[in-house]
């Protein structure tokens, strides 16, 4: 296994800084890196393997009118049709009796049954099965209400979504339906998630239920929001303008009350698992046993100090502690409990030395051995959307198991293997750079997505080994040689006491040392969250339109966010944002400004979400920016939710000081240099009162400001990306 580097004040290069291009490349705008034709040009195929060991495709660089679902043989190489395209969507538009909007193309399906045969689709509120033997739609439901959430049961016999609330399965070689739960409602929901469960526990996924493996039950979570704060974000439209109303945990304030359901598809009413008195704060995640007898829960304390395994009865809901997991800041979930030997023994992931690391453990809880060592931090990377860890693979016959980690800066993750009965780490993947895998039941192939610093991502069949054995998806080197697009070089910042900050930086075409450039830096800044990343990362390609404009790129991640180890990301706990992350940051700009060929004058910052506070913070605790663009910036963490605020804070009332010191709001008035405010009015992430309150503190101040506020846009802005990043361009051209 190969160790992490300790460099000081080293300018290290890991990517050609000379892209290749053409004789006269384009000119890269924003308008051309937001448009769907560019879009498409840089992506690699959706995919998921399927139970006969082929894979399904869907390959948007394919001309729309050749998009479908396609299937390869692996062994062959042989890339077919899965279904006829034109013969499915002619049954669709039927079906929907409007011919004008039906889909033009055959898209990734919401909900794939693992055997191929059939998948669903949920178009405008309704359910739709594909059957892709026959190339034909069939209507799952045609209601009022809006379904959403659908899935498919393991055998494929039934399908379930959620209705107004409730939790709902049809039969589908009957289409009989039929109703689980009966109390849904406004607050109270049933197998669909709160917002908060949605964000900061189930990584944006609406994942409220379970199907069991033999098909026959299902367990779920019951939301009772009756006591959490409404928000409220109003229209422009009508006159009397309409309000949108949210249900929002904030810090310190009420929580969703949260239970877990079991309930038998074909008869009964659910039962309630009972998971102790006082009941968890809590529920984290939830997964079935492979028997069906049991499911196993992870519940967790307010203080999110506490975190414990149970496994809960399916007939009388009665729970049984496993393990338990404590920490003096604060617990995360295990993204990578899985069962081995029929559950007579299972995985499990821990931060509890701090790094995440893979540990075996018998089926009562007893500790059986560590799997992983040292400075190897598990990381998800995962090309599968189904697979929420780091182990991509669980190999019962040659007892071992494959799983995605960093080991080394800059952070990339790769493929690894290690056996269940002890032994080293094996690292599979060969090339640096980072490796989003997805691997074959038998484990006989894998399909790797690979990019890096200076490489767009391909997508390539590879054996067991690690050696490839075909390319699905080249990377988009067209592109990158048509508008001369250049890389990041990989950097090593000295912080004030040596500490080596992971930082990369990109610099124009034609760029010339004798000159003194303008700098923009991007920053983030959150714990455990890092930005810097041996991958080719979206923000490339603005990153070209600016080095076009003449200005210098840098990124840099703060030790609390450098995600190299667990104990480094808790250096912010109780003092986010007012710890390291200022002056770690404070130390690029130090190093920027000692280069000849860099304008310290100029150099702006700038950063969305927590990097948007991130730049507040900067720009309020220093005078190191000539200007700063904040993106939906939290400027007070009182105003955020429970569950992220609270596990890195604490709550309000026993850290006052923690949050006062994390708030860029309180420090408006010591604002320096020119600053950009941007918010959605319909942010139901950082809800917009957050700038609200920055601008009101810089008016009672009397210091000049910008402020761009979208109508109805939520925390990603999507709908006026072009205008948010034209905007952004244009500050820049200004202001620096």
């Amino acid at each position: 296994m190969r160790s992490i580097k300790t460099v000081v004040v080293t300018w290290v290069a890991v990517a050609t800084a000379t892209a290749l291009w053409a004789a006269e490349p384009q000119r890269l705008t924003v308008e051309t890196i937001f448009s769907d034709e560019f879009r498409d040009s840089v992506s690699v195929p959706s995919h998921a393997w399927l139970d006969d060991g082929s894979l399904l495709l869907f390959d948007k660089r394919l001309p729309e009118g050749e998009r479908g679902l396609e299937r390869l043989d692996p062994a062959t190489g042989n890339r077919r049709p899965a279904c006829d395209r034109v013969r499915a969507l002619a049954s669709l538009a039927a079906l929907a009796g409007n011919t004008a909007s039906a889909p033009k193309v055959l898209e990734w399906p919401d909900v794939l049954l693992p055997n191929g045969s059939v998948a669903l689709y949920l178009l405008e509120g309704d359910v739709f099965l594909l059957d892709l033997r026959s190339s034909a739609f069939r209507r799952v439901t045609l209601t009022v209400g809006k379904e959403k959430c659908p899935s498919l049961s393991p055998d494929g016999t039934r399908a379930a979504f959620v209705r107004d609330n409730d939790l709902y399965v049809v039969d589908l070689a009957t289409g009989r339906e039929r109703r689980l739960t009966r109390d849904g409602g406004d607050s109270r929901l049933n197998g669909t998630l709160s917002w908060v469960y949605w964000e900061e526990i189930f990584g944006r996924k609406d994942t409220g239920y379970w199907w069991s493996p033999d098909s026959q039950a299902i367990a779920f979570l019951q939301s009772d929001e009756s006591d959490v704060g409404v928000s409220v974000f109003p229209e422009f439209e009508p006159a009397t303008p309409n309000v949108i109303r949210q249900r929002y945990a904030k810090a310190g304030e009420a929580n969703p009350r949260v239970r877990l359901g079991l309930v038998e598809v074909g008869s009964g009413s659910p039962r309630w698992a009972d998971l102790g008195t006082p009941a968890p704060e809590y529920i984290m995640r939830v997964a079935w046993l492979p028997d069906s007898r049991e499911v196993a829960v992870q519940v967790e304390d307010r203080a999110q100090k506490k975190l414990e395994l149970v496994f809960v009865d399916r007939h009388r809901g009665r729970s049984r502690s496993i393990l338990t997991e404590t920490a003096g800041t604060s617990v995360n979930p295990s993204d990578d409990l899985h069962f081995l030997d029929g559950g007579k023994r299972f995985l499990w992931s821990s931060e509890r030395d701090g790094f995440l690391h893979l540990y075996l453990y018998g089926a009562d809880g007893s500790l059986i051995r560590p799997l992983t060592p040292g400075l190897l931090m598990l990381r998800n990377s995962s090309d599968d959307d189904l697979v929420n860890g780091a182990v991509v693979a669980v190999d019962e016959a040659n007892r071992s198991v494959h799983f995605t980690a960093t080991d080394e800066l800059p952070l990339a993750t790769g493929l690894y293997r290690v056996g269940w009965e002890g032994g080293s780490v094996e690292r599979v993947s060969r090339e640096d750079g980072t490796h989003r895998v997805s691997m074959r039941r038998d484990g006989a192939f894998y399909i790797d997505r690979f990019g890096s610093f200076g490489r767009p991502p391909g997508l390539y069949l590879c054996r067991p080994d690690g050696s490839r054995a075909a390319t699905i998806t080249s990377p988009a080197t067209e592109v990158v040689q048509r508008y001369g697009l250049q890389a990041p070089e990989f950097v090593l910042v000295p912080a004030e006491d040596g500490f080596a900050l992971p930082a990369q930086i990109s610099k124009p075409r034609d760029f010339d040392p004798t000159k003194r450039y303008p700098v923009i830096l991007s920053v983030y800044g959150g714990p455990g969250a890092p930005q810097v990343w041996n991958d080719w990362q979206r923000d490339v390609y603005f990153d070209n339109v600016l080095l076009e404009a003449g200005f210098v790129c840098m990124t840099v991640d703060p030790r609390s966010a450098s995600g190299l180890s667990r104990t480094l990301e808790d250096t912010s706990y109780g003092k986010m944002f007012s710890a390291y992350e200022v002056p770690d940051i404070l130390s690029a700009v130090r190093l920027l400004s000692s280069l000849p060929w860099v304008d310290p004058q100029r150099i702006g910052v700038w950063g969305w979400s927590g990097g948007g506070t991130t730049t507040l913070q900067l720009m309020t605790h220093s005078k190191a920016f000539k200007a700063g663009i904040a993106v939906a910036a939290v400027t007070d963490f009182r105003y955020y939710d429970t569950v992220w605020t609270e596990g890195r804070l604490g709550l309000p009332k026993a850290n006052p000081e923690g949050y006062r010191a994390a708030a860029p709001a309180n420090f408006a008035r010591d604002l320096s240099g020119k600053l950009l405010l941007i918010h959605g009015t319909y942010d139901d992430n950082v809800h917009p009162q957050n700038s609200w309150r920055f601008a009101r503190e810089l008016q009672l101040a009397g210091t000049p400001f910008e402020m761009m506020v979208y109508p109805l846009e939520k925390h990603g802005l999507r709908g006026v990306s072009r205008h948010v990043y034209e905007t952004m361009l244009e500050f820049w051209k200004r202001n620096l």
